[in-house]
């Protein structure tokens, strides 16, 4: 199987949460098979209370602006978007159930406290930049068009 065709077969194929279990589900894993690199984290316990908190409120706030806007939370199928939700969290970030989800899974790390459990989050950003975000924006750019081009020059990715 050529590498296009590798790259395709994982757009928009996974879940998301599924994949923040898969990550979480490493992470510990490596925390186990390497425990000899233990973090020394002041207040470990409130800082992954505040990090997994925080995630959830924000990406709670992202499925509530959805629902309100009565336009899909599938991120299987970005097509269905009845409406641009610009508004709210949707201000400050363009996916905040994936910031929240970024922020629950350092949380974790936190929780774990070992060094190799961290280098999964940049593993975690990147696989859902160009097998999520990236092929939903571009359906979404093909949907809504020009507020849609004019929404990503004013709001970034992330945060």
């Amino acid at each position: 199987m050529d590498r296009t065709r590798r790259q395709h077969v994982l757009v928009l194929k996974i879940p998301p949460i599924v994949l923040v279990g898969f990550t979480a589900t490493l992470m510990w894993l490596v925390s186990l098979a390497a425990p000899s690199f233990p973090l020394s984290i002041p207040a470990k316990n409130l800082c992954m209370g505040v990090l997994v908190s925080t995630g959830a409120i924000i990406s709670g706030l992202g499925v509530a602006s959805f629902r309100r806007a009565k336009t899909t939370v599938n991120p299987m199928k970005p097509e269905s978007s009845c409406v641009l939700v610009d508004s709210g969290i949707y201000g400050l970030t363009r996916n905040p159930m994936y910031l929240g989800f970024c922020l629950g899974l350092l949380g974790w790390a936190v929780f774990l406290s070992n060094f190799f459990a961290f280098l999964l989050l940049p593993a975690f950003m990147l696989y859902m930049n160009r097998f999520q975000i990236e092929p939903e924006e571009k359906i979404l750019a093909a949907t809504f068009g020009q507020p849609f081009i004019d929404y990503k020059t004013k709001v970034r990715r992330w945060l």
